[in-house]
């Protein structure tokens, strides 16, 4: 027989999601943010909210279990995480941006504030200006991405394993 032992974990991880188009994204995103022992899910600009039936369908009721506010501009949002301590990293390949991998020893014992970008256009740049860390995951086949809660997933497990208290 096969169990899994669901421990609460105490956290200071948190993630944003400015402008995800898809409900059922945003459903995933809210499943893995609980697996991965987030405590609450920023949910900015047009993303969709829960009551949703597209949401809680694939979120399997992580959506009434994990916090989540919405908020309208990011910026503010990461100006306050920002003033409570947050280290805000950014999951975007770009120029700057180190392998997700290599974000051990950058964000050990920090409370963490993680951002994913919308379907088609990523994270804007202002909002990568704003990141304290960008950070990519690196692709070894012919497409340069992933899904937005692919990506997200892998990225919240990765940074619960760097940040585990």
């Amino acid at each position: 027989m096969f169990s899994i032992c669901c421990l609460p974990m105490k956290s200071d991880l948190v993630l944003i999601l400015p402008n995800i188009r898809s409900c059922h994204n945003v459903g995933a995103m809210f499943r893995t943010a609980d697996a991965c022992g987030f405590n609450k899910i920023y949910l900015v600009g047009y993303t969709p909210v829960p009551p949703r039936p597209e949401i809680e369908k694939v979120a399997l009721g992580a959506e009434k279990t994990t916090p989540w506010e919405h908020k309208k501009n990011v910026a503010r949002l990461i100006t306050s995480l920002k003033k409570q301590g947050y280290t805000v990293v950014a999951l975007e390949k770009a120029y700057e941006s180190i392998e997700l991998g290599r974000l051990t020893k950058k964000i050990l014992g920090t409370k963490i504030a993680l951002i994913v970008g919308n379907e088609v256009d990523g994270i804007d740049k202002k909002t990568l200006l704003r990141s304290d860390i960008v950070t990519h995951i690196p692709m070894y086949g012919m497409k340069e991405s992933l899904n937005v809660s692919i990506a997200a997933g892998i990225a919240m497990y990765a940074i619960r394993q760097f940040s585990v208290t």
